[in-house]
């Protein structure tokens, strides 16, 4: 596997340089000439081309992370829309970027935690929102299970469901526990596809 940095105006991020020594830099129009199935792709997002390029080294079979130097939950939406994935601050630790190399070098998904919510509730509005519940999966639900399953879907925070209604934080988890038990499902992320009946297009 060969670990790509790709970028416009940046010569080099230092952090990512201590994250993976042997990482090297290569210009965008470039890029689709010079990469292989499996090479992992870091790219910036300060360039117009990104999300297409995105697309197009995902079709290659790269995992790319794309990184940003301001981040947003539109963009990391995007980010995952095109192919990428993973998301991150293109400033982050060095252990940091190992960690989303490793996660998604295994098909994993790295959003940072304070934007995986709304993220997750804008991709729950793109599949469908509650106009394409499943009906039999809810019914198995209490009705306070449903309304906070519901609520974090839509990309609420345990705080904003807890606030909204008009419960503790505790009996949020709580609830969100048995909802993910009943659903058979082990986190926000699979909770969404769920709901999206997007789970019945997994193998």
């Amino acid at each position: 596997m060969t670990a790509l940095f790709i970028s416009q105006k940046r010569a080099e991020i230092p952090r990512l340089r201590s994250a993976f020594p042997d990482v090297r830099q290569v210009d965008p129009e470039r890029v689709l000439r010079l990469t292989k199935r499996g090479d992992q792709i870091w790219l910036m997002t300060d360039h117009a081309e990104w999300p297409a390029l995105t697309t197009a080294l995902a079709a290659q079979g790269c995992t790319i992370v794309v990184m940003t130097l301001v981040p947003s939950e539109a963009e990391a939406l995007q980010a995952l829309q095109a192919g990428a994935r993973g998301y991150l601050h293109a400033l982050s630790p060095p252990e940091l970027l190992s960690q989303a190399a490793l996660v998604t070098g295994n098909q994993g998904v790295w959003v940072p935690a304070e934007l995986l919510s709304k993220v997750l509730g804008a991709a729950f509005t793109t599949l469908g929102g509650r106009e394409s519940l499943p009906v039999d999966s809810l019914a198995i639900l209490t009705e306070r299970e449903r309304a906070v399953a519901l609520a974090v879907a839509e990309g609420r925070s345990n705080k904003e469901v807890a606030r909204l209604l008009d419960i503790t934080e505790r009996t949020v988890k709580a609830h969100l526990g048995a909802a993910f038990r009943k659903l058979g499902v082990r986190d926000r992320m699979q909770l969404v596809l769920k709901l999206s009946r997007q789970d019945e297009n997994i193998v």
